[in-house]
């Protein structure tokens, strides 16, 4: 085989299981999209058919023709806006706390002795029922939905970073402190890289469960959002309304989701590649 032969070969070789990879990559986000179409599709004929009842549960073509009709009328726009920043907040103010704290809690026993008590007690409390309480304090304004969500961002994001940590084995933190590196390079370099698989499934529970929270906060003490807007449509029986909030929601999850496994695919390669 000549030379120019042996390099061609070589070159498919190299290529090929590349081919292979992106193409299982855009299958799998295929299929993210594919599965929810279905889901509509196969509701729809059964709205048709007949085999549920309409009343309750709405062909999703009426739900759609509402919903074309909030985005008409900018309704739907000001609702998904009002969530999406009160959402942010939330996240931001509940997130940056518990990835700070978590991955401290990893790296110094001492801390996690005194905080994780506290922790392991009060998650199990129902985060809608300390809502409230959380009125109570901060009213019936902006205050208390942003709580409500940074409440409940916070703890999967903490105990994610902390369990990250603790995963992390205990000779790389050794080297760093050999070589002289002081706790914030640590903190930086060792600590925070090698939680980051699980921090991003925190990450990823935490805007979950911030979705949920915000729509019930949402339902008290609120005049826009998705959660005022399911509300207010079953004060009225408007079931198609509700339907456009619920899908409203459902939405935005499935978008979080895919950004978010886009960002992981990103700043944790190694993981995504199993």
């Amino acid at each position: 085989m000549t030379n120019a032969a042996q390099d061609a070969n070589l070159k498919t070789r190299s290529f090929a299981p590349r081919r292979r990879s992106w193409s299982r990559e855009s299958v799998e986000r295929a299929m993210n999209i594919v599965s929810p179409v279905a889901l509509l599709l196969v509701w729809e004929l059964c709205a048709r058919a007949g085999f549920i009842d309409v009343r309750f549960f709405p062909a999703p073509s009426k739900v759609f023709q509402v919903m074309y009709n909030l985005i008409q009328n900018g309704q739907l726009e000001k609702h998904v806006w009002a969530s999406l920043q009160r959402l942010w907040w939330g996240i931001l103010f509940g997130g940056v706390p518990a990835l700070i704290l978590g991955v401290a809690m990893g790296m110094y026993r001492t801390l996690r002795v005194i905080v994780e008590p506290v922790i392991m007690a009060t998650y199990p409390i129902p985060k809608s029922a300390i809502l409230p309480l959380i009125l109570l304090i901060f009213g019936l304004g902006e205050a208390s939905k942003i709580v409500m969500v940074a409440t409940g961002v916070f703890y999967p994001i903490l105990i994610n970073a902390m369990a990250g940590v603790l995963e992390i084995n205990k000779i790389y933190f050794d080297v760093g402190r050999n070589f002289g590196a002081g706790r914030w390079q640590v903190f930086r370099t060792v600590a925070l890289p090698g939680a980051l698989p699980l921090i991003m499934t925190g990450i990823k529970l935490g805007v979950g469960l911030g979705l949920v929270l915000i729509a019930i906060a949402e339902m008290v003490g609120a005049k826009s959002g998705l959660g005022y807007m399911i509300w207010n449509a079953w004060e009225i029986l408007s079931v198609e309304t509700m339907y456009v909030g619920l899908i409203s929601i459902a939405v935005l999850g499935l978008v979080f989701t895919l950004l978010l496994n886009e960002l992981e695919r990103i700043i944790v390669p190694w993981k995504s590649s199993r």
